[in-house]
This record gives C-alpha cells, sequence and structure tokens, in this order.
C-alpha cells in the first residue's frame, strides 16, 4: 500500500511527501502563529490520508466539520456529558470510524473536561482494537498549556494528562498524535517533547523562533527566516518529512474551511439617518436578548446586627474523614500500579516528572491517597523497584544499610546505589557499563563509569579489576562485594524487573 501523501512542493517545486506510516511511528509537530497557516496544513494531511487510516480531529473551533460533508467523518457534539464521550471514544475505536470532536459551543473550562474523556476513551480501549489513527489536536496550547489559565486547575490537570499520554504512550496502542500550536512557549514541554517530526510557519517572538531552531537543528542567526515565511509555508524535519530542514509549501485544500479569515467587503451605500433607525429601532423579527441580571446594592448593615451575627455564628463542621484502605491493601495496589508503570518499555527513557504524573493519576483511579503517594515517597519506590530486589534481598539487614547509605547520594543516584547493592548482597557477578547504564536510565556506558568513580569518590564505593580485566564492587558500609564481572560483555541488556511488596 502507498504510504506516502503528497503535502505540496518544495522550493524546487519537487513534490513533498510525508510517509504516513512513519508519522503513525513518530507523531508530528506544527508551529505557526495565527494566520500562517496551520489550519490549511492540517486540513491538508487530513484530506490526503482520509482513505488510508482512520482520524480523530479534536476541533475547538468548528474548523473541521466541514470533513464530514466530503470525507465521511462523523461529528460529535462535545457538548454530551464526559461518560458518553468517553463511550463515544470506545466505540470509534472499535468499529474504526473517522470523527470531528466539536468543541465550539463550550467555555475553556467544558473543552478541557471534554477533551479529556474523549482521548481517554481512545486510549483505554482494549488491546483488540489497538488499530492505527491519527489524532489531530488544534490550538493544542489550549488542552497542554505551560501554566494555569482561565480554566479551573482540575480541568487542566485531567487534560494535560490526556495530552501527555496521547504523546507519550499512545504510539504503541495505534494512536498518532499531530498536535498544532500557536506558541511551543504555551505548549507543556512533556507533550512537545515527544514529537519527532516538525513543520514550523511563520513566527514573530524571539523565544519561539529560538525554541523552532533547536528543535530543528538550526543555528540560532538562522532563526530569523521564520519571520520571512509566506502563508501555507513551512520548514520541515523528522523521519516521515525530511532528513534536514526542508522548506515546504502545502498545496491547495478540496473541503471548505470555515476558519479562513474574510475578506475585504464595501459598506452598504446608505444615509446616516437611515443607520440611525437601522440601530436605535428595534426590527420585526428581532429576538430580545435574555434580561442582564441585576446586582442588588448591598444593605449596608449597623453594629447591632454586626454583634448578633458575631454571637450567633456557627463553625461550619469539617467533613467526614474518608474510609481508609486497609495498611496491606493499600500496599498491595502501590505495588501493583508501580508494576504497571514498570512494564511499559518506555518508562525507562521517561524523566521521573512524567512517571509520577502517570502514576498519581492511576493511584486517582483506585482511590489510593495519602503520603504514600507524594513525589518523595514515588521517588523511593522507583529506585527500589528498578533495583529489582527480590523477598530474602529486602528483608536483610544489608538492604537496610544501603537504604541508609543510598540517602547520602543525590536522588538521581539511589537506582543505580542499590541496583549495584543488590548485586552484591546476592553474591551476583559485577554489572556492566550496559547495565548500570540502563539502571541509571542512560544509553551511555561511558556516563555509567563516571557515575561509578563519583560513588566511589564518595567512600561508598570500591572498584577493582584484577589482571583478567574483570570487576569487582565492594561495599564497605554494607560489608558484601560483588562475584568478578567483565566490565563490557558481549550480551547486554537486563531482564524486566518488577517492585516487589
Amino acid at each position: 500500500m502507498k504510504t506516502g501523501i503528497d503535502m505540496g512542493s518544495t522550493r524546487g517545486g519537487e513534490p513533498a511527501e510525508l510517509d504516513l506510516a512513519e508519522l503513525l511511528a513518530t507523531r508530528l509537530l506544527v508551529q505557526g502563529n495565527s494566520g500562517s497557516g496551520k489550519s490549511h496544513l492540517l486540513r491538508r494531511l487530513l484530506e490526503q490520508s482520509a482513505p488510508l487510516v482512520q482520524q480523530a480531529i479534536v476541533d475547538p473551533e468548528g474548523d473541521f466539520v466541514s470533513l464530514a460533508d466530503q470525507f465521511g467523518h462523523v461529528v460529535v457534539d462535545g457538548t454530551a456529558s464526559p461518560v458518553e464521550l468517553q463511550k463515544i471514544a470506545l466505540r470509534v475505536r472499535q468499529h474504526r470510524v473517522s470523527v470531528v470532536l466539536n468543541l465550539e459551543e463550550l467555555d475553556a473550562d467544558e473543552q478541557l473536561r471534554a477533551t479529556a474523556a474523549f482521548l481517554g476513551g481512545l486510549f483505554d480501549i482494549d488491546r483488540a482494537h489497538w488499530y492505527p489513527m491519527l489524532v489531530v489536536v488544534d490550538e493544542a496550547q489550549l488542552f497542554a498549556p505551560v501554566m494555569a489559565g482561565e480554566a479551573s486547575d482540575e480541568a487542566r490537570r485531567l487534560s494535560l494528562g490526556a495530552m501527555t499520554n496521547l504523546m507519550c504512550r499512545g504510539r504503541k496502542r495505534g494512536l498518532a498524535g499531530v498536535i498544532a500550536t500557536q506558541r511551543l512557549a504555551k505548549l507543556a514541554k512533556n507533550v512537545a517533547a515527544e514529537a519527532s517530526n516538525f513543520l514550523m510557519g511563520r513566527t514573530f517572538l524571539d523565544i519561539d523562533m529560538q525554541r523552532a531552531a533547536d528543535l530543528l537543528g538550526m543555528d540560532r542567526r538562522q532563526a530569523e527566516m521564520f519571520r520571512d515565511l509566506e502563508r501555507g509555508q513551512f520548514v520541515a524535519l523528522g523521519p516521515a518529512l525530511s532528513k534536514k530542514p526542508l522548506p515546504v509549501r502545502i498545496g491547495p485544500v478540496a473541503s471548505i474551511d470555515r476558519g479562513g479569515a474574510p475578506g475585504l467587503l464595501p459598506l452598504p451605500d446608505q444615509a446616516p439617518e437611515d443607520a440611525s433607525k437601522l440601530i436605535f429601532t428595534a426590527g420585526e423579527d428581532e429576538v430580545a436578548p435574555a434580561p442582564w441580571p441585576k446586582q442588588p446594592r448591598p444593605r449596608p448593615m449597623v453594629a447591632p446586627e454586626i454583634i448578633r451575627r458575631i454571637e450567633t455564628h456557627q463553625p461550619v463542621p469539617p467533613p467526614e474523614p474518608e474510609i481508609e484502605m486497609d495498611p496491606a491493601e493499600r500496599a498491595a495496589a502501590l505495588v501493583e500500579i508501580l508494576n504497571e508503570l514498570l512494564d511499559d518499555p518506555e518508562a525507562r527513557d521517561r524523566p521521573v516528572a512524567v512517571l509520577y504524573q502517570d502514576f498519581t493519576v492511576r493511584c486517582r483511579m483506585r482511590r489510593v491517597s495519602g503520603p504514600e503517594t507524594s513525589l518523595d515517597a514515588f521517588r523511593k519506590r522507583l529506585a527500589v523497584a528498578r533495583a529489582g530486589a527480590s523477598e530474602a534481598v529486602l528483608s536483610s539487614e544489608a538492604w537496610e544499610k544501603a537504604l541508609t547509605a543510598a540517602e547520602t547520594l543525590p536522588e538521581d543516584l539511589h537506582g543505580l546505589f542499590l541496583f549495584i547493592a543488590r548485586s552484591a548482597i546476592e553474591g551476583a557477578p559485577c554489572p556492566s557499563d550496559a547495565e548500570l547504564a540502563e539502571a541509571y536510565g542512560s544509553h551511555s556506558p561511558s556516563r555509567a563509569r563516571r557515575l561509578i568513580g563519583y560513588i566511589e569518590e564518595r567512600g561508598l564505593l570500591v572498584c577493582h579489576v584484577d589482571f583478567r580485566g574483570q570487576r569487582t564492587l565492594a561495599l564497605p558500609a554494607l560489608g558484601v562485594e560483588t562475584a568478578p564481572g567483565l566490565a563490557s560483555p558481549l550480551v547486554k541488556g537486563l531482564p524486566p524487573r518488577r517492585a516487589r511488596g
């Protein structure tokens, strides 16, 4: 099947093709100021790929509902309840129907809640329905903002979590995120950072030009070129587009663009007195607006009334405490949630902040709360889980000493130190540089060697290398050491580690 779709032409007049199969695996970020042609670009992408892949468009302004007339998309009214939107999203994936989620009738808070519910339904589907799907989000800075805006904190948190799941964890579920934003500086970095393909349009602010240049690997002095781009011109980069920054002019579209800017229109020819009648006289079919509520002026309170209110004031009773879970049940639930996170093959490459956000969402879904779910507690649990210690090791005295010693190191080294301690307590061969790098969350063996040297300088570790080139790591505070092992074995990698209760 042909997977290349025509997005327009390059400066040399050659076709600018986008590899749809590669896009489904790598995601796309479109950036440009208002009027740069972002919606036109998205419409071109949707029209060209409509016969090849299922699509879902999150449309905050109702610009893309016209796709239903020509390409068979079903328009989903965003005014439905969150539960109903989640059910609709599940059916969309089951029956492979392309849809447009129309949010134009909602205010900012309701738009975020509706988007979170709909994206959650697309995400939380059985593995049997993980079909490939383009999920296009226009004005993504509204749904994944850097800071709070006019919407409530709860709605922002729900929407940001759904957008993070789409861009960070959606790939293996078949969801390919395509997000468009007016300003990179307003878009949450953990959402933008997951895109591997970029189409950068006209922008004027220095901070946005510099970020665009950084994403495209361009010199900052070249960032000025983004001011000179015309409407419909973008600079493309990514595995689905081009290996080098490539200027592209987006081709025409077939469907009607409701979001286009209105053209010039002359004023009607009429006398000033006629214009006055039109303004100040009600028309025959004019609908009367709803009456504006009048705010009553507060009645001033006299001193005796103030004293009476103070004397008769009754404090509001505190809310009833929540029903607490059994400690054993809570501990088992936390271990199960952490195991689900670590089972994801992409978890190792994610920052702790992103993992913690996912962890808290899962805890709220299972009604698990308390100090055990704080960020500090999560860091400690994550470090222990990545160490992969067995039940016998966890209950040993040496492990308690290892936990105490780890507290003297920076937080990012806790997991690496505990991994070495586990190997030493078990008497296992010394981990290789590649295994140590993986335990730290890196792909660089040389970085692992530098970290071992840093821990050794702190007096927590002693490294021995014998005449055969085999390394032994000793932990003086614990009185244990690993068995000799090669620092660079032929076979690299570790079996997946799981948290233990």
